[in-house]
């Protein structure tokens, strides 16, 4: 099964990142549904490797947190542009969480990632646009701002690839505690 943990995403962040779905041509764009930030790809895991993830991610404590997405950029490679994404702002908390996540699989038996991690919602990946094109659309959302949302927990995805765009499915969520936040808050 080919897994990935992530944070999900409200309903009216998915609709504020829709509208930022359009006007770049040669562009597959990702369905609303499937927004979300991603803590750790996994990759293909059996079912035993599957449950000391799952075990690993079921001890991490970590409080809850605020997130707020704020402007639009890309990832490229060779030159050519190969992601579009809204960026998160800087919050301490995600990167405790995600490092959190990280020691976890990693004490499950997973490789170490190896990558920096840039926070993002992958929007659109595009097909060869024309660089003006790119250009524009980044210059016209650069200043995009979701409204701030907090994050609660973190979730197990399963994603499954075949059609147009990958069908991803919540295999286990995992609650964060409000009241790791109000001992924090206290110190």
């Amino acid at each position: 099964m080919r897994l990935f943990v992530a944070i999900s995403l409200p309903d009216q962040v998915r609709w504020q990142l829709r509208l930022l779905c359009g006007g770049l041509p040669t562009t597959k764009w990702v369905p609303p549904e499937n927004f979300h930030i991603t803590l750790r790809f996994l990759g293909e895991l059996d079912g035993r490797d599957l449950d000391y993830v799952d075990a690993a991610l079921a001890g991490i404590r970590a409080p809850t947190f605020s997130l707020r997405l704020a402007e639009v950029g890309h990832f490229a490679s060779g030159g050519r542009v190969k992601t579009v994404w809204a960026g998160v702002q800087k919050e301490p908390a995600l990167m405790h969480l995600r490092d959190k996540v990280e020691s976890a699989v990693v004490r499950a038996g997973l490789d170490p990632d190896g990558q920096n991690y840039k926070p993002h919602v992958t929007l659109a990946h595009p097909k060869d646009p024309p660089p003006h094109k790119v250009q524009q659309y980044l210059a016209m959302h650069n200043l995009f701002r979701s409204e701030s949302f907090e994050v609660t927990h973190f979730t197990l995805f399963s994603s499954h690839i075949g059609g147009e765009t990958p069908i991803y499915h919540a295999e286990r969520s995992y609650d964060l505690s409000a009241n790791l936040v109000r001992y924090a808050a206290h110190r």
